[in-house]
């Protein structure tokens, strides 16, 4: 288990204490969509980290934007801040953003 599934299963475990705490309604809904956002960000850097994986080209720009060798930690990095700089209107539309934008692309651009 690497550290973002550790914060992603701890942020779990906290909903759901909360939850059966009866805890705070608009502090669960917080939570939750931290968490919808994390596995996200989560699941779009792993997808570019086995994309990059095959492709020398993902893996050079990853490294001349700075972000270092094509590791875990620098592919989430820069999903990441990528998925920062979305206009997030919405929750709902800031989530699909980062379901949808081809960060494989932003690398090469």
């Amino acid at each position: 288990m690497d550290d973002y599934q550790k914060e992603i299963a701890d942020l779990e475990v906290q909903i759901e204490q909360l939850v059966e705490a009866d805890g705070d309604a608009k502090t669960i809904a917080e939570l939750s969509m931290q968490l919808e956002i994390l596995k996200a960000i989560y699941a779009r850097a792993l997808d570019l980290l086995d994309r990059g994986n095959k492709d020398q080209a993902l893996r050079y720009g990853l490294r001349i934007q700075g972000y270092g060798d094509w590791t875990l930690d620098n592919v989430y990095a820069f999903v990441y801040e990528r998925a920062v700089e979305l206009e997030p209107h919405q929750h709902g539309a800031f989530v699909g953003g980062i379901k949808t934008t081809d960060f494989a692309l932003l690398l090469n651009s």
